[in-house]
């Protein structure tokens, strides 16, 4: 707004002049401007309110919140006031007294000529404003990648065809035929229960007691009770030993993830004796299987054989074969194992994307605020662009007589705008690079900052400065020079 303000001084300058000749003070002229100032702001809060109410039921479903805009309280409206006040005046502060500045006598001459001092707050205001979108830009694209990155890893397991559908007693006191039942039904090729979902870690303990085990080691495991199947049915790979068979032995047997063996420092695993309450003997390693946060580190886990212990049944359906399909039949063997529970179920891998949730929401907000941002150092750029023209549209019209071609205009004014782009780079660069590495930081599982992004990001504003200051330099280079040049 201060720089679409003073683009129009030249415009504005002969009113301000007259006033001054007719007896009008510079404080007159300053509340004009403000005046003016809190016209417009009062407007785009109107619209602001208009907009907020039709754009809030859409805002509430990307947050997954319910927000309401209760424009009758007292409150409201003391607040907006104040900001309708401080924003029309910030806004329009610097207008009103550049413009109310001017000389009568100059002015009416027709030689006014703005200086340096003049020039400068005008610079600033759009290096700020390249600045904001140079960081906002790369914020945006890199949140896409940490979220993409992420998403990319491997989860240690296949959530893709997995279905989860919790237990109840009557599922468990028939989990046998059940299972039958859904192995021969053409749609299920394995099934297994666990005492917590894939997705999330439910027990929590210290490790167990083990020969050569440091007297002062702290480790913090996940645990999982299992029935057989277990690594079959979650598509786990088994890195040494072999998973429960079913067999008596598998009650004093245990299985742990690489994470674990690494934690506890075990160099052979298979056969130690584990003790837990009571003496596990380790039949297994699985690799690791990220069933908390994506972005952290594997958590350590042991797996106990342990049937008794289930909350979740978890079944793969074959390939092939159509999701709805599948549900269909699983609704009927669950209805004839388990009449009194309505049939619930959740998607392995739809209950991982609920990880991402915050993450997606920072990246959809970052692009929203992105797009802003540039809108609104387009807007500076046109008005400085527009101002810098009004300024120099007698030196243009003396170029284009003595030769000068529409390219070469065009070069000489975004010359200006192209140095105000380096100096926002210089800037934004490394500000950036220290706000977005201390947000990775609250990640152990990230990605680093490549510089090549930034090179980019500069490259888009380079041209997207080129572009806005050639569509409004484009007018007055190709204009006749004669307009320009007959009062000379």
């Amino acid at each position: 707004f201060m720089n679409l303000s003073t683009a129009r001084s030249e415009k504005r300058a002969k009113e301000v002049g007259i006033r001054k000749t007719l007896g009008s003070n510079k404080i007159q002229l300053i509340a004009q401007f403000f005046c003016e100032s809190f016209i417009l702001t009062f407007i785009a809060f109107v619209l602001a309110i208009i907009a907020v109410t039709l754009l809030l039921p859409s805002f509430n479903l990307m947050v997954d919140k319910h927000l309401s805009l209760n424009v009758t309280g007292p409150l409201f409206w003391m607040m907006a006031l104040g900001i309708i006040l401080f924003t029309a005046f910030v806004a329009g502060s610097y207008p009103a007294l550049y413009l109310s500045s001017f000389n009568p006598v100059k002015v009416l001459k027709g030689t006014i000529i703005s200086g340096k001092k003049t020039i400068l707050p005008r610079h600033i205001l759009v290096i700020s404003q390249f600045v904001i979108s140079i960081l906002l830009i790369s914020a945006t694209i890199i949140v896409y990648q940490q979220i993409q990155h992420v998403q990319e890893r491997d989860m240690g397991y296949n959530p893709n065809g997995l279905i989860m559908i919790p237990s109840t007693p009557d599922t468990d006191k028939s989990f046998a035929a059940l299972k039958h039942d859904l192995l021969t039904s053409g749609v299920i090729t394995d099934v297994t229960r666990t005492s917590s979902p894939i997705t999330e870690v439910w027990w929590n303990t210290g490790a167990p007691d083990y020969d050569g085990k440091p007297a002062n080691a702290q480790i913090i495991m996940g645990g999982l009770g299992t029935d057989v199947d277990f690594a079959k049915t979650m598509g786990v790979k088994i890195l040494q030993g072999h998973d429960f068979t079913g067999t008596p032995a598998d009650s004093t047997s245990m299985m742990l993830n690489k994470a674990a063996v690494d934690a506890m420092k075990l160099k052979n695993p298979i056969g130690m004796q584990m003790r837990y309450g009571k003496t596990y003997t380790v039949i297994g390693v699985t690799d690791n299987v990220i069933m908390n946060s994506p972005f952290e580190p594997a958590y350590p886990m042991l797996m106990v054989y342990d049937p008794s212990n289930s909350s979740m049944n978890t079944m793969r359906i074959k390939t092939g074969v159509p999701a709805q399909k599948a549900l269909a039949v699983l609704e009927n063997v669950f209805k004839k194992y388990n009449p009194s529970v309505p049939f619930e179920y959740k998607f392995v891998d739809q209950e991982f994307q609920k990880k991402f949730i915050t993450e997606e929401l920072i990246s959809k907000l970052a692009n929203i605020f992105s797009v802003l941002a540039i809108f609104i150092c387009c807007l500076g750029l046109a008005g400085l662009a527009s101002f810098t023209i009004e300024k120099r549209f007698r030196e243009i019209g003396v170029r284009k007589v003595l030769g000068a071609s529409v390219q070469q205009l065009l070069i000489l004014i975004s010359k200006e705008f192209l140095k105000l782009v380096v100096i926002a780079f210089v800037i934004a660069v490394p500000v950036t690079y220290w706000l977005m590495n201390h947000w990775l930081e609250n990640y152990k599982y990230r990605i680093n900052i490549n510089l090549w992004l930034f090179v980019v990001v500069g490259i888009a504003m380079f041209i997207l400065t080129l572009v806005v200051v050639s569509l409004n330099t484009l007018k007055a280079a190709t204009a006749n020079p004669v307009k320009s040049l007959r009062s000379e």
